[in-house]
């Protein structure tokens, strides 16, 4: 398989460095429009079948000739939703499959934005579908960590575990902590503030989709392996919309455990109208406020050695088990920093955004995943999935709940 990289941040860098240990891919090109940041991923993965070049990511035309030059299998989206568009239709116009870890922007409804979606999340992704299918190409949409490993352990719990699923809760939580800053996210703040300020989306089976205010239903989750308890609150994700897609589920939510201070940071961003992506006028000079927020904050591709703990990923699904009684399980993954640092020189949370892509694209490679069409990672088999995790050191478990 040869595979397009688009995007050489933190995550882009951290999937080229998991896939060159892979023999299954013949050739992988990382592109960035800074070619400097495209030839230091290259040289971080130091394999001769892994090449850093140039490319725009907001222009169609420009990705579509790299995706033919490259002659590329697959084109990977790494780069943050606001690209998606161009990334996507590219792959599409160059009859290339596609994968991303977020899909499409949301926009939120005009009149009653906390009660009603408006635009969700990967509406005009899904409503391609069948254009993909009628040319047999597949676009594998939310194959991260959350989106991805969270809907492949819930595709396996309504696969091997449950009879009836009442309602998967993705729960998120970490105890890093970085020294030398006052406020250091561990992912890209542009996306986080997207996630965290926009309408909350749950789906409940009789009443659909709707939306909530942002910080909505706060509730305490303990994660597993001593990380404990941490304050839980809902965010937008593209689970909530993919799930139900795919799986018999009563309902879905998605919450981050986000901490107090985090909350009231994003707060304040919000009151001073920072997270706007409208460009103002400051001394002649158009910027947008998200950008300036983005650009003053450290890199969170660079603070792995500031950085010390683990982080948690996983779904809490409840309902009947297979002989009919009350089960709650929490199906989870923890990534240590220090030891993503140590084997990949990437810090955790991009790193382990980053192996679940790599895992599913050598599943197309084998013909183990196969498709056509728009679809969630939910939509195949789990059980090859989270057999080849354990091949590259990210393990996933389980852990009984009271029903």
């Amino acid at each position: 398989m040869r595979v397009l990289v688009v995007g050489a941040g933190g995550v882009g860098s951290s999937i080229v460095s998991i896939a060159a240990r892979r023999e299954v891919f013949e050739q992988i090109v990382v592109a960035d429009v800074d070619v400097a940041r495209a030839a230091r991923a290259a040289a971080h993965a130091n394999d001769p079948r892994v090449v850093g070049t140039r490319v725009d990511a907001s222009d169609k035309l420009d990705l579509i000739e790299l995706v033919r030059t490259s002659k590329a299998d697959v084109v990977v989206n790494a780069c943050d939703p606001r690209f998606n568009p161009p990334i996507f239709e590219a792959a599409f116009e160059a009859g290339c499959h596609y994968l991303d870890m977020a899909m499409n922007l949301s926009v939120p409804h005009p009149t009653n934005p906390h009660e009603q979606p408006g635009v969700m999340l990967g509406e005009a992704q899904f409503a391609a579908s069948d254009a993909w299918e009628d040319r047999d190409l597949l676009a594998l949409v939310g194959m991260g960590v959350e989106p991805g490993f969270s809907d492949v352990v819930a595709r396996y719990a309504s696969d091997h575990l449950f009879s009836r699923i009442d309602e998967v809760g993705v729960r998120d939580g970490a105890d890093l902590e970085i020294t030398g800053f006052k406020f250091a996210p561990t992912f890209s703040i542009w996306t986080t503030i997207e996630e965290c300020l926009n309408p909350p989306l749950v789906y409940e089976r009789d009443r659909g989709w709707f939306t909530t205010a942002p910080f909505s239903e706060p509730e305490t989750f303990v994660f597993p392996e001593g990380i404990g308890a941490l304050g839980c609150v809902n965010v937008e994700h593209e689970e909530v919309l993919l799930m139900p897609r795919w799986l018999d589920v009563g309902r879905v939510t998605f919450k981050y455990g986000l901490g107090d201070e985090f909350i009231d940071v994003l707060r304040t961003i919000h009151l001073l109208g920072l997270d706007s992506t409208t460009p103002v006028k400051v001394r002649g000079v158009e910027v947008s406020p998200r950008d300036v927020v983005a650009a003053v904050l450290p890199n969170p591709a660079e603070l792995g050695d500031r950085m010390r703990g683990r982080t948690c990923a996983g779904s809490l699904v409840t309902g009947l088990d297979k002989d009919g009684r009350p089960r709650c399980t929490y199906l989870y993954q923890v990534v240590d920093n220090d030891w993503t640092m140590r084997e990949y020189g990437h810090q955790a949370v991009v790193w382990q955004t980053a192996v679940h892509p790599v895992v599913a694209l050598e599943l197309l490679a084998t013909g183990q995943w196969k498709g056509a069409g728009v679809k969630g990672p939910e939509a195949f088999t789990a059980d090859p999935f989270l057999a080849l995790l354990n091949e590259h050191g990210a393990p996933w478990a389980m852990e009984e709940r009271t029903p």
